[in-house]
């Protein structure tokens, strides 16, 4: 019997110990954000967080398999989109996310789509499949993201500053055509592209 309790508590403790690892990077204060933006109606769902969080550097890849990391992309604003083949918003959120990747194209902001498709064979055909031919994604079948970001909901957007920290998110499906995301993300832009 004592050999089963030692055994228990030192898993309850390993559980609990790698919770709390997983949970770090949201965890990483840097600094306060300042006053929220007002939200229209349609981005009710997300969250400016009051405090900017720095994350680890994890790696992905593109579809031509080289690695690729959120590094990349610092000194604009960049939204994190993770979608999958199974999940039917994120059928919806694509399009809308390759016009306003079009609608931005000359501006301080960049749009990151990461499939966490276990699969990674199956993401090419089924974007073809659904006239996405020219959608281009990172993958992450190994779930890295988590390693930032909970990646239990999908779609979710993630909005990383221009240094790469983590200043808010949306999770479940957004409507990207709303005539009032482009104004809101212009002042997203203006306030963490510096």
């Amino acid at each position: 019997m004592k050999s089963y309790t030692a055994k228990l508590t030192l898993l309850c403790t390993s559980l609990l110990l790698s919770c709390t690892v997983q949970a770090h990077s949201l965890q990483n204060k840097l600094y306060d954000t300042g006053e929220t933006i007002p939200k229209p109606r349609v981005m009710t769902g997300f969250i400016e967080m009051q405090y900017a969080r720095g994350i680890p550097e994890v790696p992905f890849m593109d579809e031509a398999g080289q690695a690729q990391t959120l590094k990349q992309h610092q000194g604009k604003l960049t939204l994190v989109n993770l979608w999958a083949t199974w999940c039917v918003p994120c059928l919806r959120e694509i399009p809308e996310l390759q016009k306003l990747k079009q609608q931005f194209a000359d501006k301080n902001i960049a749009i990151v789509p990461i499939s966490i498709d276990e699969e990674v064979k199956d993401v090419r055909p089924f974007l073809n499949q659904h006239g996405f031919n020219n959608y281009s994604t990172w993958l992450d079948p190994n779930k890295n993201i988590e390693q930032i970001i909970p990646a239990n909901v999908v779609p979710a957007t993630y909005v990383f500053d221009a240094k790469g920290n983590l200043v808010g998110f949306v999770r479940g499906y957004l409507d990207w055509t709303d005539k009032e995301v482009t104004p809101y993300l212009e002042k997203l832009i203006a306030k963490y592209a510096q």
